[in-house]
């Protein structure tokens, strides 16, 4: 029977949970089943196998405390039945029993439900006795949270001493740099901001939320904050800061430690240690709570309050979304990725290797999970409003571009001649995305190296190479890059390194991760190279290809290089997000009459060394709505292009080595300003609140005057320099899976429909209508012909074979076949697609 599976299902979760049927060592039962039941033996598979019908309905489990009263209800269903249909059986039987907390269970699927703070909550595992009795002690109270006043000094991050003071600053952002230097870092206004968005959020019923802040902006100072707020006014007993690599793991505990040391304890999980038990923020890597599933050995569901996922998109991705998923309670999502940064992909194609395919979904369930079905976050706050406000700082480019990658940059490519092993003449074609991979040349790294070297800023203080980070194709591309530098730095500065100028950073490298901590530390392979009273790092370039990308915090960077081609914005963003920070290098200078003396000692721009075009790239030639197809594979031997002609240039399994020269053909520099990049207007959208706040729009719609209302969006609000808004970048934050017209857009804005209809919803509302107006007797085929008619509204394949009466082409077709064509009654077969062609806009299924 269904039933009796369910239980035997219910009654192994319930004991991995630690609950008892029998008394043992670790104590008396503490399930009790409904009266008349009796248990022979404690066998979980023969429990189910008891359970009979009652005349009450099927016999429930109540969950008992320590003192043996009555704590948790939980009630069983078949597995054919949601268990939420027991919603109301069970809240009554737990009143009754003066309980707070019921679970409900079809032995897959599960609930967990605090009768005192809202709606039931999906959980993976039940939990344990010992964690519902902490979470019972808890007394949430959202209105408290929504009361609390967060001022300016709600969080303060003490600071070590820094200059004298003075009389005045340009502007906000200068007071805060100097407050921030001296003495006390205070949270800034759009920080603030952010934390008024969650407490209105927790207003309307919300309990996930999602900020989307860009890099440097201090997203872990606000998730200080907001984790005060939520301790603090006790709406959390405990909270979970999940990262997704070890350097962010120390980095959040730090910061947590200097902000909040004196009110709370933080923590990093390790294993065989019960120190969270004792903390109320608990910061872990992910990746440690997957391995050997320690998550539900170790926790329970209700074990904390608060969970804040850091970069969200990163760390909530594929199996991390269990971990995710396990815990109860409020939900923070933190990334600096804006959720339409990505092209569109052959959706058609599920197997496609296109890995921006993996991106998109990683993006737009992030916005999901978080609640943010439309697309808009709960607070943004963008790399250009950071500029603006003087917080941040945009790159100054330097376009540089060899012989040779001006060819691989070119629409023809770096064109080799060869002879095959046969004599014969061939042609290999090598592109930008071939680069290292495919296309080797050991004269290009040295240009390039050598003009980033020449070109570089240098550091205020001391003079010597700014700290920079490159970007290499591969490991082995960052190995040879890390040589280059290195021998070329004992040329230019003798003595003064021995190979510590530049080290690779990648996953072959031991220690690799510890070195990226040195590195923000100013203590990577030493420290006061060039001047003793000044700490900054020996090592000046950290080679890697990817592990310097997401979240790391250097502020004193002063130059980014691109030794490779990038074809994600999604890397491309946050690569260059890496030197927005300002920073001040007198906090590194321990000598107070040099710190006088310096007369420009503030960041206010950083150098991104772009080899390979991508600014340029995103800039003009980054269709965002265009399917780009991947380079072809890289031959295998015996393929053409594998094999070694006997003169001219070497190709070897599928690479071209250029051993000849390369010289400079272009270098252009340019000072990005506060308009930004195209990439950065092109995804932070504020479109709902322009046109809200616009008094010719919001009077048209009010007088449903549709025409004047889009016609004047089309022509004074599209395309605009500032903002960039596009109907097509509107669509794509919608997240919906048709085209969506503008006019529906703004009804949207303006509450006058209180969602988009995903296209399946709109085909039901299209066939319902559909079946009103003609009125089949046959009852029996509606399920045929509401496939048909889906089928022809949404596909012009099919529509083609239908029009053109080659049916045969129906028996190879997934979407419909033969066999659903033939259970459509005759007269309809001609019917539905007229009635489709007179009254159903195709327009409005499109994706």
């Amino acid at each position: 029977m269904k039933e009796a599976t369910a239980r035997i299902k219910i009654n192994k979760l319930l004991d991995a949970a630690g609950w008892r049927f029998f008394a043992d060592t670790a104590g008396p039962a503490n399930i009790q089943l409904e009266p008349s039941v009796t248990l022979r033996a404690p066998d979980l598979d023969a429990l189910g196998a008891d359970f009979e019908k009652a005349s009450k309905g099927y016999i429930d489990f109540l969950l008992l405390n320590e003192k043996g009263f009555p704590f948790i209800v939980l009630e069983a269903k078949a597995e054919n039945k949601s268990p939420l249909v027991g919603k109301e059986q069970a809240r009554k039987y737990a009143k009754s029993q003066n309980c707070r907390f019921v679970l409900l269970s079809n032995g897959n699927l599960h609930y967990f439900w605090d009768l005192e703070r809202g709606n039931p909550y999906l959980i993976t595992a039940f939990p344990t006795p010992t964690s519902v009795t902490g979470y019972q002690k808890s007394a949430p109270d959202p209105k408290r949270l929504i009361a609390e006043l967060v001022e300016d000094d709600y969080v303060v991050l003490t600071q070590r001493p820094g200059y004298a003071a003075e009389a005045a600053w340009k502007n906000e952002a200068e007071r805060a740099r100097f407050i921030e230097t001296n003495s006390l870092r205070f949270l800034r206004p759009y920080q603030k901001k952010a934390i008024y968005a969650i407490q209105q959020a927790v207003a309307r019923g919300h309990d996930r939320f999602l900020l989307e802040m860009a890099t440097g902006t201090g997203k872990t100072l606000t998730s200080a904050a907001i984790i005060k707020l939520f301790l603090r006014t006790g709406n959390a007993r405990r909270v979970l800061f999940l990262v997704d690599r070890l350097e962010l793991e120390d980095q959040a505990l730090k910061a947590f430690k200097k902000v909040l040391a004196n009110d709370y304890k933080s923590v990093i999980y390790k294993e065989n240690r019960d120190d969270w038990r004792h903390a109320e923020i608990i910061v872990t890597t992910v990746q440690s709570l997957l391995f050997n599933n320690k998550y539900q050995q170790l926790f329970s569901p209700t074990d904390f309050d608060l969970v804040i996922s850091d970069e969200a998109h990163r760390s909530i991705g594929g199996n991390a979304r269990a971990v995710f998923d396990y815990f109860i309670g409020y939900k923070l999502g933190l990334t600096a990725t804006p959720r339409d940064y990505l092209k569109k992909f052959e959706k058609a194609q599920p197997t496609t290797r296109d890995p921006r395919e993996f991106e998109r979904r990683l993006l737009l369930d992030t916005y999901r999970t978080f609640g943010c079905d439309d697309g808009q976050p709960t607070f943004r706050y963008s790399l250009l409003d950071g500029v603006k406000d003087g917080f941040l700082i945009n790159p100054v480019v330097v376009d540089a571009r060899s012989e040779v990658t001006t060819q691989l940059l070119s629409d023809d490519g770096f064109v080799v001649v060869f002879k095959d092993d046969a004599g014969d003449d061939r042609e290999e074609t090598y592109k930008q995305r071939e680069f290292e991979k495919r296309f080797f040349s050991p004269a290009t790294n040295q240009l390039f190296a050598k003009l980033f070297l020449e070109n570089a800023l240098r550091d205020p203080i001391s003079g010597e190479i700014g700290k920079s980070i490159v970007f290499a194709v591969s490991q082995n591309h960052a190995a040879k890059l890390t040589q280059i530098f290195n021998e070329m730095a004992d040329r230019l500065f003798p003595g003064k390194y021995h190979s510590d100028f530049a080290v690779q950073v990648t996953s072959q490298v031991d220690g690799a991760q510890q070195h990226t901590i040195n590195f923000t530390n100013n203590n990577l392979l030493g420290s006061a190279n060039f001047l003793s009273t000044y700490r900054s790092s020996k090592a000046r370039v950290c080679v890697t290809v990817g592990m310097m990308t997401t979240g790391y915090d250097c502020p004193d960077l002063l130059n980014l290089g691109l030794f490779r081609p990038i074809f994600s914005p999604t890397d491309f963003i946050q690569i260059k997000g890496r030197g927005t920070r300002r920073h001040d290098f007198r906090e590194q200078l321990f000598d107070e009459v040099l710190k006088e003396s310096v007369t420009a000692p503030r960041k206010t721009a950083f150098k991104l060394f772009d080899f390979f075009a991508n600014c340029e790239y995103f800039e003009e030639k980054f269709n965002y709505d265009q399917v780009i197809k991947l380079p072809k594979p890289k031959p295998t031997d015996g393929e053409p292009g594998s094999g070694t002609g006997p003169a001219g240039p070497t190709i070897y399994a599928g690479t071209y080595e250029n051993l000849g020269e390369d010289l400079l053909a272009t270098m252009k520099v340019e000072v990005i300003g506060e308009q930004g990049m195209k990439i950065d207007r092109m995804f932070y959208e504020k479109f709902e609140d322009s046109v809200r706040g616009n008094d010719f729009i919001a009077a048209s719609v009010e007088a449903g005057q549709w025409d004047r209302v889009i016609d004047y969006v089309n022509t004074e609000v599209f395309e605009k320099p500032t903002e960039f808004y596009t109907l097509d970048k509107l669509r794509k934050a919608a997240a919906v899976d048709r085209r969506l017209t503008l006019r529906e857009i703004l009804e949207k804005i303006f509450g006058l429909i209180p969602r988009f209809k995903s296209k399946d919803e709109l085909l039901e509302e299209e066939f319902s209508k559909f079946v009103a107006d003609s009125k089949p007797d046959e009852a029996e085929a509606i399920p045929a012909l509401k496939t048909f008619f889906k089928a022809y509204a949404t596909s012009d394949k099919i529509r083609d074979i239908i029009e053109s009466g080659h049916l045969t082409d129906l028996a190879t077709n997934p979407i419909f076949s033969t066999r659903d064509f033939k259970a459509v009654p005759a007269k309809y077969r001609a019917l539905i697609p007229g009635y489709i062609k007179d009254y159903v806009s195709l327009n409005q299924f499109v994706a």
